[in-house]
């Protein structure tokens, strides 16, 4: 049944009919993408789209929003009734099941659909039906720095948890504001960050059906992460509000940080940037077998009236390879698409996350409570780390939101 808010939105879409139609008889659509980097994403975007109007006689109202934001962006178009008819989102699941999205079928040619990587097609289902297209993976690593690891007197990365408190430790001992670990519980995925805690120590988002986000290995994690920043202070000041990208990131780059979890991303910016030598290897773990997080990013199609033809265009256009493939590697991301992992699979460089991505779990992404929860997350769970916070406190407060956003939905 669809909820209040999406009926009110599919009459707000037929109404904008005008603003938004097929190819040839409409008069733009609008795009809104993810900023996945300051060099790649607009430029990339921006000139497939004026590819598009060439071949489609639509306009494009280009939107590139930066992660810290787009989540809270998106919600607010939603609730004005105006959403964009091409999205880019680490979610799909809540608007697929208030119909406001189309389906493969609807807006992906049948060779498209069958170039997808199979299991990434499996995540961007909802009800056996793909709403969410796969854009582009990820997995993530554990990044050292291997000057300060030999300053430290250290031989290797930690793979257990007693290991990484001690070489933390033993790297914020060398002095001279050099971080042993940079945690990152800011907004911009402060989710990501806890996942591949919470999983290195036997805990996960739910069992079953059913959300455990306060399950007492998850508030013991919590108390771990807690414990680097205000007992063994080997983070950085106020990890609570530290975004990956222009802090964690940041500050690994500038060669001030020991260690941080990272991704084939940040390997291609510290590659050309040459001021750091590093090494990448698995999580460490407190649970046995190291656990990484697999990220898949989605594009998806809302419904309006008269804008299929349109929307079909601009994601067929998108995808093929040597567009997709081009953005991908330029990015430094890993590839969903058979074609794309083809033409990817020699370079040396994304080997470790390739490697990785058999044992990589993902985000709860086809629950439709995972939009809610995930910004939750984003949100609060950095109040856990800061001086006297209260970590089983935090994740209660998670936990109930997260059962009554299922409850709603």
């Amino acid at each position: 049944m669809l909820s209040v808010a999406a009926l009110v939105l599919l009459g707000a879409c037929d109404r904008g009919a005008e603003r938004s139609g097929g190819a040839g008889g409409g008069k733009s659509i609008t795009v809104m993408i993810a900023e996945y980097s300051k060099d790649h994403t607009k430029s990339f975007w921006q000139g497939l789209s004026d590819q598009y109007t060439k071949q489609a006689g639509v306009k494009v109202d280009l939107r590139i929003v930066d992660w810290n934001s787009i989540d809270q962006q998106v919600s607010t178009m939603i609730q004005n009734n105006q959403p964009p008819d091409v999205l880019n989102l680490n979610s799909f699941s809540s608007y697929a099941k208030d119909q406001l999205l189309y389906s493969a079928d609807e807006v992906l040619s049948p060779k498209t659909r069958g170039d997808f990587i199979e299991s990434f097609a499996r995540g961007g289902e909802y009800q056996g039906k793909l709403y969410g297209f796969p854009i582009l993976s990820s997995a993530r690593a554990f990044f050292y720095n291997k000057a300060l690891f030999a300053r430290a007197g250290l031989a290797g990365p930690p793979k257990t948890w007693d290991e990484f408190v001690q070489a933390a430790r033993k790297v914020q001992g060398l002095g001279s504001g050099v971080i042993g670990y940079a945690l990152p519980l800011g907004p911009e995925e402060a989710q990501a960050e806890w996942a591949i805690w919470m999983w290195n120590n036997g805990g996960d988002w739910k069992s079953g059906d059913a959300w455990a986000i306060n399950s007492d290995k998850n508030v013991q994690t919590l108390r771990f992460l807690a414990d680097l920043a205000n007992r063994h202070r080997v983070t950085q000041i106020n990890p609570g509000k530290t975004n990956r990208t222009d802090g964690a990131f940041q500050l690994f780059k500038d060669g001030k940080v020991g260690m941080v979890m990272g991704f084939s991303p940040l390997a291609t910016q510290l590659d050309a940037e040459k001021k750091v030598s590093y090494g990448v290897a698995e999580m460490p773990t407190a649970a046995g077998q190291a656990v990484t997080l697999g990220v898949e990013d989605y594009l998806m199609g809302f419904k309006k009236s008269g804008n299929q033809d349109a929307v079909k265009q601009f994601l067929d256009l998108y995808y093929q390879p040597e567009n997709i493939t081009q953005w991908i590697t330029a990015e430094g991301f890993l590839p969903v698409t058979r074609s794309g992992l083809s033409q990817m699979s020699s370079n040396a460089k994304l080997k470790p996350y390739l490697d990785a991505l058999p044992n990589a779990r993902l985000a709860p992404t086809t629950d439709p409570a995972w939009d809610r929860v995930k910004l939750d997350v984003q949100q609060t769970i950095g109040l856990a780390v800061q001086p006297g916070g209260n970590p089983k406190q935090v994740l209660d407060q998670l936990q109930k939101n997260a059962v009554a956003a299922a409850g709603s939905r």
